[in-house]
């Protein structure tokens, strides 16, 4: 029978063809708690996967609620750019008791616009890539909900479709906080000068890419929506338990966000 689990961090897998064996679990230098990179969650993983014992898209409707509860906005109805942010709007409207509606519809032959070689072919890319749902938000406020904004370039062109087809009001939240500083861990996040973040146009952000207004989700809302059931879960495994064991320190990296690397840098 196939049984899939997750690797532990640290943790060496000897597969062979008649069983998974765990030779060994490297622990933290120092016992640290583990650092698992938070950016999983907010965009890389696909959202059935389950990391620690929890969903992705659980955590993205979660971070969705989250930002609602900091950022909301007088608004009518809420949406995504399709549809990797789904998840997040789906948790933002329900929790502001607004409407989740679409407003484009994705033309499904058309590559990723995050790798194309230039910034003028990501743009043309994003006209291409959807189909505007006008009937749905004309003379409308709308929320549009993204997992990220790395760049910045991408969002822009979509609001001025979204405005060009009657939108009365966009109003951008981003489900995670803003990307400011480079990861070393294999992640390929563009240059600190590319992030928009660390841009002089990220302090009137809204303005440069023509949004009403724009409100990421804080750092601590993001690491409080990814570990409230991995807590949840020990807290409840220790009950059963009849001596007390120690909970185990849950640990995330966000070294992009906050430029807390979880290893010392040496160069």
């Amino acid at each position: 029978s196939r049984y899939y689990r997750e690797v532990l961090p640290g943790e060496i897998v000897k597969i062979s063809r008649y069983d998974v064996q765990t030779l060994d679990v490297v622990p933290r230098p120092e016992g640290d708690p583990s650092a698992f990179c938070i950016f999983e969650y907010v965009y890389f993983a696909r959202p059935d996967s389950i990391f620690e014992g929890q969903m992705v898209y659980s955590v993205r409707r979660r971070c969705g609620q989250q930002l609602a509860i900091e950022a909301p906005v007088e608004a009518d109805l809420v949406s995504t750019v399709p549809e990797s942010a789904t998840p997040a709007a789906l948790g933002y409207a329900q929790k502001c008791g607004l409407p989740y509606v679409e407003v484009l519809c994705k033309n499904r032959y058309v590559g990723r616009t995050f790798i194309q070689p230039n910034m003028r072919l990501r743009q043309l890319g994003v006209a291409k890539k959807f189909g505007v749902l006008s009937d749905n938000f004309k003379g409308k406020r709308v929320v549009i909900i993204d997992d990220s904004i790395v760049r910045g370039n991408t969002i822009s062109p979509i609001i001025k479709l979204l405005r060009e087809s009657g939108a009365k009001e966009v109003h951008i939240r981003v489900a995670s906080p803003p990307i400011r500083f480079p990861c070393y861990m294999g992640i390929n996040i563009p240059t600190k000068e590319e992030l928009i973040a660390n841009r002089p146009e990220f302090h009137d952000l809204a303005n440069y890419i023509g949004a009403d207004s724009v409100v990421y989700l804080s750092v601590e809302g993001l690491v409080s929506s990814v570990q409230e059931s991995i807590r949840a879960r020990q807290e409840n495994e220790n009950s059963l338990k009849t001596q007390k064991s120690r909970v185990g320190k849950i640990g995330h990296c966000t070294a992009c966000l906050t430029g807390e690397y979880p290893v010392e840098l040496e160069w």
